[in-house]
């Protein structure tokens, strides 16, 4: 405060909580605060903020006056007033809340409030996420040997995210703060928010897990986990399954998949190629129903295929390895199921080829417009 003027009542009271934030966050217990900048504990949401104090540590802060702090020059009442809101929230993060790898062994304490929830505590908001807590939710995934999952294949919806990072593994950010990731090269704020809405549904998922030496937690999309359950437990038992058990454990999941992750136009181009409402229809009735090219048509099939490659990396090794059980259970008992929907979903999501605008595969064996058996394996509906 400048020399010879008068203080408000809010001025004073100002001063009263600085001195107060000063005794706790000096004491013994926040030692680890101290060496943290005043920027750990902004927010991107946060407005006024004092700019000329953010690159400096706490420690350095609160050693100096609240008189010499307050004549920096740009620094007015209302960001004086902001820096103190962000000691209050340095004062209200536990510091055992503070990640294992920049602070040694946690501490018992008080709970600090979580953030990355929006205010209903239903969904996240990238406006409440500091770097004390993009900290936690990195060290969480290196501490559950999630590093090397891809970005892609833990997203909540495909469609948020920017192609070129579906296949980026976590571990590319977890020794970057969110200052560093923000001036990264083509990391807007879009780019940013999908990479923090990862790392925030795997810390949601993951906190206050314990680690147990000969057991593993297994992080995969629910829709995959289904099928791949299904899968396995298939390969494993007699006989080939009714058309309606493989639509609903099988067709109907990496479907939804896709409706989960593409647009309404590929959803619905993946509905027609499986015959969900009628018949199956051909790359050329589809294209002359959505008013495009065949070529145009064949990209938006390698969309999907691009997703399950993302979603069920394994997913073309399993589902040809069932392909082929289904082939030598019927050449066996000399039936000829109606498989015609599954084959369909096999060369819809794990095509033999990239497709382009000639054809889907070329020398695929074409399937009558009757019961289709599993003579050659594949389906070309061109």
């Amino acid at each position: 405060m400048r020399p010879g003027k008068t203080s408000t009542v809010e001025e004073l009271q100002i001063i009263s909580r600085f001195e107060s934030l000063r005794k706790i966050l000096t004491s013994e217990e926040y030692a680890d605060h101290l060496e943290k900048p005043l920027a750990y504990w902004a927010l991107p949401t946060d407005r006024r903020l004092p700019l000329a104090f953010l690159g400096r540590t706490l420690k350095d802060l609160l050693n100096a006056p609240f008189g010499e702090l307050s004549e920096t020059p740009g620094i007015g009442q209302k960001k004086i007033a902001s820096f103190v809101k962000l000691l209050a929230r340095a004062a209200n993060t536990d510091p055992s809340e503070l990640p294992v790898e920049l602070t040694g062994t946690p501490e018992n304490g008080r709970v600090a409030k979580r953030n990355g929830h929006t205010a209903n505590g239903d969904g996240f908001d990238p406006g409440t996420v500091s770097e004390v807590v993009w900290a936690r939710w990195r060290a969480s995934v290196v501490k559950h040997g999630l590093a090397a999952e891809k970005l892609g294949r833990l997203a909540p919806s495909l469609r948020n995210m920017t192609r070129v990072i579906w296949n980026t593994p976590l571990g590319e950010y977890t020794d970057s703060t969110l200052e560093e990731i923000r001036a990264m090269k083509t990391h807007g704020e879009k780019r940013v928010r999908a990479i923090l809405e990862v790392f925030y549904s795997v810390y949601t998922l993951v906190d206050g897990m314990g680690t147990q030496d000969h057991l593993l937690v297994r992080i995969v999309p629910r829709l995959i986990d289904r099928v791949e359950q299904w899968v396995a437990n298939t390969l494993q038992t007699a006989g080939v399954p009714s058309e309606q058990e493989i639509f609903e454990h099988f067709v109907a999941p990496l479907l939804e998949q896709v409706r989960v992750d593409a647009t309404q136009q590929i959803a619905s181009l993946a509905e027609n190629r499986l015959g969900i409402s009628g018949p199956i229809t051909s790359v050329r009735q589809a294209a002359r129903t959505m008013g495009l090219t065949r070529a145009r048509v064949y990209q938006l099939l390698n969309e999907i295929n691009d997703i399950l490659i993302v979603r069920w990396p394994t997913g073309r090794h399993q589902a040809y390895e069932l392909r082929d059980r289904f082939q030598s259970e019927a050449a066996q008992a000399g039936e000829s199921p109606e498989l015609r929907q599954f084959l369909a979903a096999i060369e819809l999501f794990y095509p033999g080829s990239r497709r382009g605008a000639a054809g889907p595969l070329e020398q695929a064996p074409v399937l009558d417009d009757g019961n289709s058996s599993l003579v050659g394996g594949e389906v070309n509906v061109a």
